[in-house]
């Protein structure tokens, strides 16, 4: 018996060793971003990434103790990048939703907020299957705002679908569109609050179904790499709980952005 208990013993030993040998220890990780969907991710005309999603993903990388960089990649390609191993992470504000999670896997939220129609002031066109007939709808493509137009309303309106969501701005104020769909606070920030933006408005309900746009926007890595995404999770903690977190959203926003 004695013997048994020893075998038993010395093949746990091993099992350990072997998995802390094929542990991966992370010094520096590489997060993709997408650097077009301010006021979360842009570029300055200095070429530096700024936006919430940045200060967030160097907060994190802080709170690991890792070194952080940051590796800029359209939305049309960031997650077949991340499973080419052209990064280790991303943060982009990426939904979690059933389909993804098919691809990688993800962190806890780190926000949550909803998704909103935009119209140009005095259209008066009302936010529903009726209101929204025949009308041109811009969205970026390959989105949950895409799924959710698609899906809810693809037999009523005309959809537009764009590389970036600043092509749809763009289309909207040269008169090519009749409606946004978009996260709120993104198209407030990078768009109605602005200049280019100024005759256009936010309307309608929030859209916020899981089925369409998940449980709020987290960190996408590769699924084997699980020791990661419980970095994540512990450094989203840690900075909700230090009041980084909070100071960060202070900078961007005058509301909670973590939501509920």
């Amino acid at each position: 018996m004695k013997r048994i208990v020893t075998t038993i013993i010395a093949a746990s030993a091993l099992a350990l060793m072997s998995s802390a040998a094929n542990a991966k220890e992370w010094k520096t990780v590489r997060i993709g971003v997408e650097g077009a969907y301010p006021p979360f991710s842009s570029v300055t005309p200095a070429g530096e990434l700024v936006g919430f999603d940045i200060e967030i993903a160097k907060a994190l990388c802080k709170q690991m103790g890792v070194k952080c960089t940051m590796v800029q990649q359209d939305w049309d390609g960031i997650i077949p990048a991340l499973l080419a191993r052209k990064y280790d992470a991303i943060i982009a504000s990426m939904s979690i939703t059933e389909e993804r999670k098919k691809k990688v896997a993800f962190s806890d939220k780190y926000y949550n907020t909803p998704a909103k129609f935009a119209r140009k002031k005095d259209s008066g066109i009302e936010i529903s299957k009726a209101g929204l007939k025949g009308k041109t709808v811009g969205v970026q493509r390959a989105t949950t705002h895409d799924n959710f137009i698609s899906a809810e309303f693809g037999d009523s309106v005309a959809i537009k679908r764009y590389a970036t969501q600043d092509e749809a701005y763009l289309d909207a104020v040269a008169g090519r569109l009749d409606l946004l769909l978009a996260d709120s606070v993104a198209m407030t920030d990078g768009f109605i609050a602005t200049d280019k933006g100024k005759d256009w408005e936010l309307a309608g309900p929030g859209y916020t179904d899981p089925k369409y746009f998940g449980d709020g926007v987290g960190i996408a890595i590769r699924k084997r790499d699980t020791d990661l995404v419980e970095m994540f999770n512990k450094a989203i903690a840690g900075i909700r709980a230090d009041g980084t977190y909070k100071k960060i959203n202070a900078k961007y926003f005058a509301f909670d952005v973590y939501g509920n």
